[in-house]
């Protein structure tokens, strides 16, 4: 079912931990875990793995930077099945909040990524259509999402031949959340020519055409949206091909003869996730209604006027939009009345998409689990306020991330990954651990080297030196964001190339850093905890730990082998260690990296392996060369361009581009508080568009 396309074969440890992992993940163990260190090829590992168990797969993974990374290798293992992807589609977000010591409501502001949303729907359309599915998410997965039965329900199923009025067709595409616009046809929208609906799926690159002729549905054809090009079925993605035409309500010989007969078949999934059954709003509008009712005595007995007030009047404005539109600003936090589950009911999310025993793989599992653990309280706390407050009913409560104990619940057969596993896991595991020590490169863990504080920053600008004679890369970390911001600057006025991560970067921007470093537009990198788990950066050969005596969790046994790992990809990969004291932690830390390394030398010299240094090629930008060129990525200014730009002439494709730049430097402008030049920039983006019809 998983074609797995790769150059090379399993090495070193990984045969072994394929064949161990293989065996307990076939027989349905709920849990396991690979051990192994930075560079083994754990991806390929658990990707064989999947191949082997033919199980459908959710990655897990603890951030949106690594999520991208896994879903590249795992979209270039398996270019032939549908692998997805599923983070949260706000490029900016602020949740609603109340805060009493101040007297201050925020309310929701969000910023949706449209190509996000494309994505995550793709991967709940796959997961309905077909088995060989892998989805990589972010602790997303674990958030409310609606129910993937009525998902699955309201799927508007045509068939060539069908008899149909074009009307009924259109009421239906309504009742799936499309929106009928016949200027700006875009995904989630459909738009009618006489006999002929274009519907653009919310879920994917392509439209489709459906021709209705005397109440009969005559011809179903694929085209692309932009140049209007009729596309054919071999011209479709392969892992598209079955997901566009297979459903699991139909049998194998039904699916196999739609296949042979290009454009009988159709299967058009909602536009949204929340879907509220139009038998079923009426019951939740009046549940709603009473609800409200007895929630407003409660606050006028205790005394809370204003906030019953205030209740009453914002959920009735919400009740009247929900009742002409079927839509409401936050209308997730009725998601209870209208999914039919009960007070305090478990939420649906991602995970119910899947069925039964499927592989769930938690990447770097030591941080992943302890941050899913975390969401659920945090989450409960801002809400608690809002609806002591009178901002939200209780059923707010409802719309919530799963809570540790149903997460497990949840989970499928669970396969942790990480160099550094929690006794969490591995107690779970009961012996079920597969080690990976061997890299197949034949790279060692990197030695490691303890010098004193005194003079540690000058230390540390001569071996950055000597890196960057020999086109090297260096990796920093430091204590705290100021400390990281002076030693970048320190290490500038020496003339060295050097930039910094910490949290307020964001993820493309920390992405488009990473990729300048192993382009050699930067020498050395400064961060705090940014520089651990996940980052594969084979160009840097040492790794510098400032304050490595300072413990905490950021010096921690398992942060100090995990950033430890960041030297491992490289032949000449060493870890120097700032401190003058060895703490407990890293003298565990420095035990395990030296154990790993001796067992690592001792099976090269048996094997007669010489190490080989990686050689990885730089993938392709998430967004357009051209268009994140406009920008400095570590500064934001906008740079300049000089280049007049005849929009008549341009081909629908370029002139896309030129759209999609004005619309970088409208938002890049609004940031700046420049709004005249953001509204004449939008203006001119209109304009552009309207070439495009």
């Amino acid at each position: 079912m998983f074609d797995l396309k790769a150059s090379y074969n399993p090495t070193g440890d990984q045969p072994k931990a394929i064949e161990a992992l293989t065996k307990t993940v076939a027989a349905n163990e709920k849990h396991q875990t690979l051990l192994g260190v930075t560079g083994s090829g754990k991806t390929f590992t658990v990707a064989n793995v999947i191949r082997n168990t033919s199980k459908p797969t959710l990655i897990l993974s603890h951030n949106k930077t690594l999520a991208a990374q896994l879903y590249q290798e795992f979209k270039d293992y398996f270019p032939n099945n549908a692998v997805e992807y599923f983070v949260s589609y706000y490029d900016y977000y602020q949740p609603e909040s109340y805060m009493p010591s101040t007297d201050t409501y925020i309310e929701k502001d969000a910023d949706i990524n449209e190509q996000i949303d494309m994505l995550r729907l793709s991967a709940t359309t796959s997961l309905m259509t077909r088995k060989d599915v892998i989805v990589v998410s972010s602790v997303s997965c674990i958030y409310n999402l609606g129910s993937p039965a009525e998902y699955t329900k309201m799927a508007l199923r045509l068939m060539k031949g069908m008899r149909i009025r074009q009307t009924d067709l259109l009421k239906r595409l309504n009742q799936i959340y499309y929106e009928r616009n016949e200027i700006d046809f875009k995904r989630g929208s459909y738009r009618v020519r006489g006999d002929i609906i274009d519907v653009f799926p919310a879920y994917q690159e392509f439209a489709i055409r459906l021709e209705v002729f005397n109440n009969t549905l005559v011809d179903i054809t694929n085209f692309d949206p932009l140049t209007g090009d009729v596309i054919n079925r071999d011209q479709l993605p392969e892992e598209r091909r079955g997901s566009f035409f297979k459903s699991q309500t139909q049998d194998i010989e039904q699916y196999t003869e739609h296949r042979q007969k290009e454009g009988t078949y159709a299967e058009i999934f909602p536009a949204k996730h929340y879907i509220a059954p139009e038998d079923r709003r009426e019951g939740a509008y009046l549940q709603i209604q009473q609800d409200l009712e007895s929630r407003v005595r409660v606050l006028r007995n205790a005394g809370k006027d204003i906030e019953a007030y205030r209740l009453e009047q914002r959920t009735k404005y919400d009740l009247e939009m929900m009742k002409e539109i079927g839509y409401c600003k936050g209308i997730e936090n009725y998601s209870r009345y209208f999914d039919g589950r009960e007070v305090g009911g478990t939420p649906y999310t991602l995970m119910d998409f899947f069925p039964e025993n499927y592989l769930l793989v938690v990447d770097e599992s030591h941080i992943t689990l302890p941050q899913v653990r975390g969401m659920y309280n945090g989450d409960r706390a801002r809400k608690t306020n809002l609806i002591d407050y009178g901002f939200r009913l209780p059923s707010a409560l409802d719309n919530r991330p799963l809570n540790f104990d149903e997460f497990l619940r949840k989970a499928g057969i669970n396969l942790y990954v990480s160099a550094t596993p929690n006794e969490w896991e591995l107690n779970l595991s009961e012996g079920r651990i597969a080690e990976q020590l061997i890299r197949p490169t034949g790279i060692v863990d990197p030695n490691v080297l303890i010098l004193p504080t005194k003079d540690q920053i000058h230390d540390l600008l001569k071996r950055v030196k000597d890196r960057i004679e020999r086109k090297e890369r260096v990796l920093v970390t430091t204590l705290t964001k100021r400390m990281s911001e002076e030693l970048a600057n320190f290490l500038t006025e020496k003339g060295i190339k050097v930039t910094y991560l910490h949290s307020d970067i964001d993820t493309l921007e920390r992405t488009t850093i990473l990729d300048d470093l192993r382009k050699g537009n930067y020498d050395v990198l400064v961060g705090i905890n940014l520089l651990r788990e996940g980052l594969d950066l084979p160009e840097v050969s040492l790794v510098a730990i400032l304050d490595a005596d300072k413990e905490g969790f950021l010096r921690s046994e398992a942060a100090l082998v995990q950033t430890m790992g960041r030297a491992a990809r490289h032949i000449l990969g060493e870890v120097i260690m700032y401190a003058d004291t060895i703490t407990k932690s890293m003298d565990k830390a420095i035990s395990e990296v030296q154990r790993r390394r001796e067992i690592q030398l001792k099976y090269n010299e048996d094997n007669n392996i010489t190490p080989t240094q990686i050689v990885k090629p730089l993938r392709e930008s998430l967004i357009d060369d051209d268009i994140s060129a406009q920008f400095d990525s570590k500064k934001g200014k906008k740079k300049k361009t000089e280049i007049e730009v005849d929009y008549m002439q341009l081909p629908p494709r370029e002139l896309n581009k030129e759209i999609k730049k004005l619309e970088l430097e409208m938002k890049y402008e609004a940031e700046m508080l420049n709004f005249e030049k953001a509204a004449l920039l939008r203006d001119k983006a209109l304009d552009l568009k309207k070439l495009l019809q």
